[in-house]
């Protein structure tokens, strides 16, 4: 029983060093202990050697696209992308079935081992493609690509900072509402939505975007502003109420208020639209909610707007 205990002691603690060691990309529920040698990209999700040209990207997709991703990676697919085939593994992990494909692939007279590792998980699959120059290959054993497949893991949530900290601007009141999506270095969705998924409500959401250029000259604001409210899709039976240039954080700056009905569910909404004005850049906000429920959610959304400022 002594030995059992021991052994049971030794594994706990090489399990937390294990768990200790997984590194998650910013923004990224999937992640994973590195091979020594690879560091966080600053260029996408996941980690580099960039000087051996040694690459391990990570991604999450949706479950759906999982027979898409079987297809994709047999050898006559491959083939056809100018991999060849080397093997083909199915495991079963913790989190969910798994697979791994190993092929070659020449790009610019360099020659590559190419591994693509994915688990179809309970919301997601987490994907990982490793690339490794041939002249790099005695650095990174197949033995060290292996252990840091193994220790892909899935986190349930990525903290609201670090979700906040991708954005080119400062959200500095969530006002009560969830972070439905982020484009890293562009746009953010808050909704009241409690998940991602279309459900039958047109739950209150408000989207803020930054974007390059804008009307240079205040007289020409009006007509960018109608312009950029009729790209906004889902809307039908629209009736703009009003469109005016008001001040936002001190900034000159632009409002459209509208009625109309949502293309989905056919419900009553309202719609608003604002624009910020700066030097080079300009801040698109867009917020929609059910008619019945307007005036509360038009209160948040100022809270929103208000507390937008860029980094």
């Amino acid at each position: 029983m002594t030995i059992l205990r021991s052994l049971l002691v030794l594994l706990a603690l090489l399990s937390t060093a294990q768990a200790a060691d997984v590194v998650f990309p910013v923004g990224s529920r999937v992640g994973l202990a590195p091979p020594p040698g690879l560091s966080k990209s600053n260029n996408f999700q996941g980690f580099e050697d960039r000087e051996h040209n040694v690459a391990m990207i990570i991604a999450a997709l949706p479950r759906e696209a999982h027979w898409d991703l079987q297809r994709s990676t047999t050898a006559e697919e491959l083939k056809k992308r100018g991999l060849t085939f080397e093997q083909r593994e199915d495991q079963k992990l913790a989190d969910g079935d798994a697979f791994l494909v190993i092929a070659h692939q020449e790009v610019e007279k360099m020659k590559l081992r190419k591994w693509i590792f994915a688990v179809l998980a309970q919301d997601l699959i987490a994907l990982v493609t490793v690339q490794i120059p041939d002249d790099a290959a005695n650095l990174y054993p197949d033995s060290a690509i292996r252990t840091a497949l193994s220790s892909i893991a899935i986190r349930a949530t990525v903290p609201v900072e670090e979700q906040l900290g991708m954005l080119p601007f400062r959200v500095g009141d969530l006002a009560q509402f969830r972070i439905g999506g982020v484009i890293p270095g562009r746009a953010i969705m808050l909704t009241d939505s409690p998940s991602d998924d279309l459900g039958p409500n047109v739950d209150a959401h408000i989207v803020v975007a930054v974007a390059p250029g804008g009307p240079g000259q205040a007289t020409n604001r009006d007509t960018f502003a109608r312009d950029l409210f009729g790209t906004i899709p889902n809307l039908k039976d629209v009736h703009v109420n009003s469109a005016e240039p008001l001040r936002i954080g001190g900034q000159p700056g632009h409002q459209v208020m509208a009625v109309g009905k949502d293309m989905r569910t056919g419900a009553d909404i309202n719609v608003v639209q604002w624009l910020r004005f700066g030097s080079g850049a300009y801040i698109h906000m867009i917020a929609v909610a059910r008619s019945s429920a307007w005036i509360p959610a038009y209160a948040r959304f100022r809270q929103v707007r208000d507390g937008i400022d860029l980094q």
